[in-house]
């Protein structure tokens, strides 16, 4: 949106103009910083449970379909927890949100590591879900409204290498825990709660979000705080406006213009969700199947996680230089060949040549995906559009342990396991030609 003067003389300005012309400040980099953690702290509570998931089924004798529905439980739990806080987040702001969202997870954790029995353990990682789901849907769309134009979408994907972090702190706790118990793990990873209080210090609201609900002012204190002065508007003489703001509503995303992206990205988001977590789900139960002990298996995780970085600072760079649909559909492709190369391994050294490639391109293009999917819709309706997918995601989520474990239970090949895997990646990237370009487009 362009500046345009009112009858009344007040001079309008779209929020999105705004941050054409914003420079990258310290303040960015200290909201950055706090919402990047944020998205650590959900890949380690979502990755815990799969790391000690060999404790706890040797604790309650678990069979594979008993442990994949446990493993699957917290994603369960997300599913009606995204739609909640997909409006939770529209109507009290994404700062909020997220403050929200870590707290109450950090106390349904600390509940759930005292749990006595598999099925209070299975419901209370479901309402822990529930609770996380705010920190999910409030990342990237969060961040994504904090940004200059010109940084998104770089910043972006360098959010999304928080994922390998916490994979890591989850191995880390895991491994230094291992020979306490299962309950110990899950209360440390609690104490991740806190950083509620960071998020409360670090990061301001969101302009766009402030500006549609009519909070002129505090929509102008995130601008002065995020760009330190240095802008080319005297904003106590402006009013600031976002492209025909309401709030969102789920039924909007179904309407005509809207519909064909609400199905695609969907689609996208079940098949791109189950070429990733349907491996990483079982990964250690996987290797063990190749011979790998669990010391080794850890080993071949973390060594997999540290291949990830790389991968987002590649799809960083080149999504800038090159947009999102290309280097999203060139990423997933180059995975989901690793990913059959790495069903067919025969020794050792092919595994980690194999996953170290699947690796590098899937969370390379997670990175865009993530940046991508926000940038699909409109403010009003950003919240629950990502909303939506990051729900498609958890019911993927929540899907694939359940159908893996049964395939293992099954002893079902490694082989055809993981090319089983493999093939939703392909189409993931057959529905993805059809999505729009928005590398440097101004959000509206």
């Amino acid at each position: 949106m362009t500046s345009f003067q009112t009858s009344a003389g007040t001079r309008q300005v779209g929020v999105g103009e705004i941050f054409t012309q914003m420079p990258l400040t310290r303040e960015h980099w200290k909201a950055g910083i706090a919402i990047f953690f944020s998205f650590v702290i959900e890949a380690w509570e979502m990755m815990i449970i799969i790391m000690a998931s060999d404790v706890i089924a040797a604790d309650f004798k678990l069979a594979p379909t008993k442990l994949g529905s446990l493993i699957g439980s917290i994603f369960l739990g997300m599913i009606p927890g995204c739609l909640l806080w997909g409006k939770i987040t529209d109507y009290v702001g994404r700062k909020k949100s997220m403050m929200a969202s870590l707290a109450s997870y950090g106390v349904l954790s600390l509940v759930s590591s005292i749990s006595f029995s598999y099925w209070m353990l299975w419901w209370t990682r479901f309402v822990s879900g529930v609770a996380l789901s705010g920190v999910l849907v409030s990342s990237f769309v969060y961040f994504e409204e904090l940004l200059p134009v010109k940084s998104r979408g770089r910043a972006t994907v360098y959010l999304a290498s928080g994922w390998p972090i916490g994979m890591l702190i989850a191995i880390g706790v895991t491994h230094a825990l291992r020979a306490t118990s299962w309950h110990w793990i899950l209360a440390v990873s609690s104490l991740a709660g806190f950083w509620a209080f960071v998020v409360w210090a670090a990061a301001p609201e969101s302009p766009y979000w402030a500006v549609g609900e009519g909070e002129q002012e505090l929509a102008k204190q995130s601008l002065r705080r995020l760009s330190q002065g240095r802008l080319p508007f005297d904003l106590d003489r402006i009013e600031l406006t976002v492209d025909e703001y309401k709030r969102g509503s789920f039924r909007e995303l179904f309407h005509r213009k809207l519909l064909s992206v609400t199905v695609l990205q969907s689609v996208v988001n079940f098949c791109f969700c189950w070429g990733y977590w349907a491996l990483a789900s079982w990964m250690p139960i996987l290797l063990s199947k190749k011979g790998l002990s669990t010391p080794q298996g850890d080993e071949f995780i973390a060594l997999t996680a540290l291949v990830m970085f790389p991968g987002y600072m590649t799809a960083s760079w080149l999504t800038a230089r090159y947009g999102r649909k290309k280097i999203m559909v060139i990423f997933i492709s180059l995975a989901a060949i690793f990913g059959f190369a790495f069903a067919q391994s025969m020794t050792l050294g092919q595994m980690y040549l194999w996953s170290f490639g699947l690796y590098f391109f899937n969370q390379g293009a997670w990175g865009v995906w993530d940046t991508w999917m926000g940038e699909l819709y409109p403010t009003d309706v950003r919240g629950v559009g990502y909303s939506v997918g990051l729900t498609v995601q958890r019911i993927s989520n929540s899907l694939a342990p359940l159908v893996i474990g049964f395939l293992l239970a099954r002893n079902t090949s490694f082989s055809l396991t993981v090319s089983f895997i493999s093939t939703f990646l392909v189409g993931a990237v057959i529905f993805t030609l059809f999505l729009k370009e928005t590398e440097g487009e101004v959000l509206h």
